[in-house]
């Protein structure tokens, strides 16, 4: 059955056309840090911090923070202490205005007990033109205390609920894959999924064999998805 035309309509710019690619959160590290230098970056929901190495990669002397709540699971494993982080009450951020060029979130929304007045705030800490990046769950079996899976339709609109404008929508791993691999108990072979899903793998050769452009391979793609690749921004 074809994508929908519906959501192809709903999602209109979001659906990228340059390339239909498998990708993670890490994709749009580089493009928000691409030429520029000194950035002042929030990694929300940081866990055990390893996306400092992400973006040190991209500038050593970015100004990074992390922020997470106490009990997460991965801030109780947190063993570096080469990076700032602070701890919050999962819903107001510790920082003032505008005080942010990037807010980075790696597979965290689908934990957050008060998503729409979390994202309010990840508005309020970007400067004008800043960035939201990052990935969230759509159709990922539950894992760590996880209360949502977000559409694409819905990741969307709350973005825009908050005053956020959306900006890109790609494809992580698709959702069987995820759903094989805790089903299996995760074996190692799975982790090459996260480069490339066999379900994602199959799309690609559809839009070959169909001569679909990239934009509507990534429709596809979103539609079947385990976890949602974005990027959005404050308006300036």
């Amino acid at each position: 059955m074809p994508p929908s035309e519906n959501l192809f309509d709903l999602l209109g710019d979001c659906l990228p056309k340059d390339h239909a690619r498998q990708v993670s959160s890490r994709y749009y590290i580089a493009r928000a840090m691409a030429g520029k230098t000194r950035q002042r970056v929030l990694d929300l929901g940081c866990g055990d911090g390893r996306s400092v190495d992400y973006f040190r990669q991209q500038d050593e002397g970015v100004d990074w923070h992390g922020l997470d709540i106490e009990e997460a699971p991965e801030v109780t494993t947190r063993t570096r202490s080469d990076a700032a982080f602070h701890s919050f009450n999962g819903v107001d951020i510790p920082f003032k205005d505008a005080f942010f060029n990037v807010v980075y979130s790696h597979q965290v929304f689908e934990h957050v007990r008060h998503p729409e007045a979390l994202m309010r705030e990840i508005r309020r800490v970007l400067v004008p033109g800043g960035s939201f990046i990052g990935s969230v769950s759509y159709l990922e079996p539950y894992h760590s205390f996880s209360f949502w899976n977000y559409t694409p339709y819905g990741w969307h609109t709350l973005l825009l609920s908050a005053g956020l404008q959306p900006i890109e929508f790609r494809p992580g791993i698709d959702s069987i894959a995820l759903i094989q691999r805790q089903y299996l108990g995760r074996p190692k072979q799975a982790r090459n999924w996260f480069t490339l899903s066999p379900l994602n793998e199959e799309i690609d050769q559809w839009g070959k064999d169909t001569g679909r452009r990239a934009a509507l391979v990534n429709l596809r793609k979103l539609q079947y998805c385990g976890h949602l690749v974005f990027s959005a921004k404050r308006p300036a």
